[in-house]
């Protein structure tokens, strides 16, 4: 099959020194393509400079973002040539539009005109003591697969922190219905460490819990050969 995996973590760029971004190193997403290739599948890999990623193999393309921005046009103009989608991919929920002093701000009668203001200077100054960063919310890429490829088979991941099993099984529920997914993985990230991964498999009428990401792995392989047959 033709699969299209997302992997790594966005940033999102202030100015051109600085940026957010999240703690997500690849890890997963470079398990889960190399377990696919050793099975004979064909992977796209979305991925970021800093993430780790699978060696060199005749079935393999990379691709690799920076941001949300570069995540969404790369996946509308790849989604609709795959079968299925595993979005493993930390992607940002905010990106900076502004950062000012807090002068500027107090100064000024109106805050929403900072969210359609921008920094022209390349590296903003950090002179003022205090710094006041706006943000503006980033589309929800998941959402949109359906739209560019009605019959792929959609992956998506949910990951919380510190709440309880059934939070977590319901917050991904909603997701699996919201965005048409056949699977949503639920993580939460105290369950997470260099030799576990706790991940409870969310589908329409099944639950299943794997420990580790070699697990998770080996659990999605068997799901999309399930697709196939």
């Amino acid at each position: 099959m033709k699969i299209l995996v997302t992997s790594g973590g966005t940033s999102e760029a202030i100015d051109s020194v600085r940026s957010i971004t999240n703690h997500s190193t690849g890890r997963l997403g470079k398990i889960i393509t190399e377990t696919l290739l050793a099975s004979g599948h064909e992977v796209c890999l979305i991925t970021t400079n800093r993430a780790l990623k699978p060696e060199p193999h005749p079935h393999l393309t990379i691709r690799e973002i920076k941001n949300t921005h570069d995540l969404l046009l790369e996946m509308k103009e790849r989604v609709s040539n795959y079968q299925v989608l595993i979005h493993s991919m930390a992607v940002s929920d905010y990106t900076p539009v502004y950062m000012t002093g807090l002068a500027e701000v107090e100064a000024s009668s109106n805050l929403e005109e900072f969210l359609n203001k921008h920094n022209h200077q390349a590296k903003i100054s950090s002179n003022d003591e205090v710094q006041i960063l706006f943000l503006k919310k980033t589309p929800k890429i998941i959402s949109l697969v359906k739209e560019w490829n009605p019959a792929i088979h959609l992956i998506g991941f949910k990951l919380l922190v510190d709440v309880s099993e059934d939070y977590l099984i319901e917050i991904a529920r909603q997701s699996l219905i919201k965005n048409q997914a056949d699977l949503i993985i639920a993580n939460d990230l105290t369950q997470i460490s260099a030799n576990q991964h706790r991940a409870i498999f969310v589908e329409r009428e099944q639950l299943q819990t794997v420990q580790t990401k070699e697990e998770i792995a080996s659990l999605l392989l068997e799901k999309i050969q399930a697709y196939d047959s």
